[in-house]
């Protein structure tokens, strides 16, 4: 995960270094402003993926996560299909309901609660994943409308980029089920590490248990797991990660993200314990 808190001129260095490394996938926020943040540099994630594009040649580039809170399905849909084409197909759609912080209030809406969150998110799921594969879709729901929206000429994926919805609760899990081809999650809190990873386990057994009643093949779906969502930043040293890379495959994911080592604030880390991941542990973890 690259936060989106750099010029590019500063910031192209780690989307470089991380294709060149051999990661199979990066990831940025997609967010208006994030937590306390927003009083510094921030900068667009589509913009930034884009540009991301240009300079790599074979990882995945995606949204983690794309949400409602400042966002059409129609136009999104533009903004997506564009960037499938510069990245040549590379595009991993995260999807999520989005919270409550700056992105909910900066442009004077009302906060929702959790449910008409998930309804929203519902809508905005089905709509997006309409106007993705359907060119000419006309749609009326209680949070969006669409009249004729084009897709033409469609993504480069095809029937269309893939979907990586976040989830926790069971109604957002019936949308991992319907539109996913991955699911990814942060985990339910925890005060200490193993009972951070013993609610990422009940997740899993949740997933499952969805997946089992819509019919879903479970082998059909990816997992990722947002290691730093833990109460232990994941890069504290190689060692650890790679601990933390055995259970979350124990527990049946089939990804993890983690985020580049920042100075200070969220995700304060040195960068050269990141760079010992990728040049001898991730070749590791491959043969492994």
């Amino acid at each position: 995960m690259i936060l989106p808190d750099q010029r590019w001129s500063e910031s192209q260095r780690r989307w470089r270094q991380a294709d060149e490394w051999g990661f199979d996938h990066a990831w940025t926020y997609d967010h208006l402003g994030w937590r306390d943040l927003v009083d510094g540099p921030w900068f667009d994630s589509m913009a930034t993926l884009t540009a991301a594009a240009t300079v790599t040649s074979r990882i995945r580039l995606g949204t983690l996560v794309a949400s409602p809170n400042f966002r059409h399905p129609a136009a999104f849909a533009r903004q997506v299909t564009a960037l499938d084409d510069v990245c040549g197909g590379r595009l991993l759609l995260g999807l999520g309901a989005g919270g409550i912080g700056f992105d909910a209030a900066v442009l004077g809406g009302e906060t929702l609660p959790p449910r008409q969150r998930v309804d929203r998110f519902g809508e905005f799921t089905e709509l997006l994943d309409l106007v993705l594969r359907e060119d000419g879709t006309t749609w009326r729901g209680d949070w969006f409308a669409a009249v004729d929206a084009r897709n033409n000429p469609g993504c480069v994926q095809l029937p269309r980029v893939p979907f990586v919805v976040a989830a926790n609760g069971p109604r957002s899990m019936k949308l991992v089920a319907r539109f996913g081809q991955g699911w990814v999650t942060t985990g339910s809190g925890g005060d200490d590490l193993d009972s951070w990873w013993d609610g990422v386990g009940e997740l899993c057994a949740r997933l499952d248990k969805t997946l089992a009643a819509a019919g879903r093949d479970p082998v059909t779906l990816d997992r990722y797991l947002s290691l730093d969502s833990a109460p232990e930043f994941s890069l504290r040293s190689a060692q650890f990660f790679a601990d933390q890379v055995e259970r979350a495959a124990a527990l049946g994911f089939t990804d993890v993200v983690t985020h580049w080592p920042r100075a200070s604030s969220w995700y304060a880390g040195d960068e050269e314990v990141l760079v010992d991941v990728a040049t001898r542990l991730l070749p590791e973890l491959r043969r492994g």
